[in-house]
This record gives structure tokens, C-alpha cells and sequence, in this order.
């Protein structure tokens, strides 16, 4: 596996601060929460994942460059 650089890891966190709400849009994991769940992000890691503890109860990270979140707005 190849890490992101430093850039790529600073955007990242740039992008999403701890508290951001997020969606699971993509997860290949078999303990992965449904696609839709949201939830809070806690941290982005030093390897770009973003740390997020689902809604649902998970705390799986969802992994740079094959997992996919997206930002929720306030008003969604």
C-alpha cells in the first residue's frame, strides 16, 4: 500500500476538521456501516483516514483513496 504525502494528509485534515458531519458514500469492509450512515468526524490520521464515530455506534476509519465520504451540510 502506498501512504499519501504530507500534502495529502494536511488537505485532508483541511477538509475534515474534527467535528465535520460526514455520509458513508462507499466502504468495501464486510463490518462497514450501510451505505447513508453518518456520522462525526473525530481526526484524520497520518495515513488520510478520516476517523469518524458512525451514528450507528462504528468507529471504522473510512481509508484514503479507497473508502468514500462525503460532507454533510448544517442544513441536510
Amino acid at each position: 500500500m502506498n501512504f499519501p504525502n504530507r500534502e495529502i494528509v494536511e488537505r485532508v485534515r483541511r477538509e475534515y476538521p474534527a467535528g465535520t458531519r460526514v455520509e458513508l458514500v462507499r466502504m468495501d469492509d464486510v463490518q462497514a456501516p450501510p451505505i447513508g450512515t453518518r456520522g462525526t468526524v473525530e481526526g484524520v490520521d497520518d495515513t488520510a483516514s478520516v476517523m469518524v464515530a458512525w451514528d450507528n455506534g462504528s468507529s471504522l476509519h473510512a481509508i484514503y483513496g479507497e473508502d468514500v465520504v462525503r460532507r454533510i451540510k448544517e442544513d441536510e
